[in-house]
């Protein structure tokens, strides 16, 4: 198994991938999408996406986007979507992808990674932990739907 900065040449495989992902959370399934907004993350370099390969085949992702933190002027990821095939999970895949994504934002001179999860999802929950993270009991997160 490796794990690979993905690059257009993955867009294919990535795609099919990135939209059972989506389909996960409860959208509709639009393959043709999916492709289309990773295709313009790759252009405009607005994220940063490991892969899991296994034989050749994609089998999980992780995806960053940048962002900044004004109180100590560096650079923070977040680290949105994380996604395992089913039929490789329980295999330390989603490990590596985030150990993967750990290694490039010290690399990139990061001060934190942040993320979020489902309350219900606690699978996630109990590996993000195991990797050291830590869930915030200081602030309150809001968001304001747009659309």
């Amino acid at each position: 198994m490796k794990i690979l900065l993905a690059d257009t040449d993955h867009l294919e495989s990535l795609s099919i991938l990135f939209d059972q992902y989506r389909v996960f959370y409860g959208q509709v399934s639009d393959i043709k999408a999916a492709k289309e907004f990773l295709k313009e993350r790759f252009q405009h370099h607005d994220s940063v996406v490991f892969v899991a390969q296994d034989k050749g085949e994609i089998i999980g992702f992780t995806q960053l986007y940048p962002s900044f933190s004004s109180v100590s002027m560096k650079r923070v990821w977040i680290l949105n979507d994380l996604y395992v095939k089913e039929s490789h999970r329980r295999q330390k895949v989603a490990t590596l992808l985030i150990n993967a994504a750990q290694d490039y934002a010290k690399q990139s001179g990061a001060v934190r990674i942040v993320l979020a999860t489902h309350i219900s999802n606690t699978t996630a929950q109990k590996l993000y932990e195991s990797q050291g993270y830590i869930k915030d009991v200081e602030f309150d997160y809001y968001a304001l739907r747009l659309q």
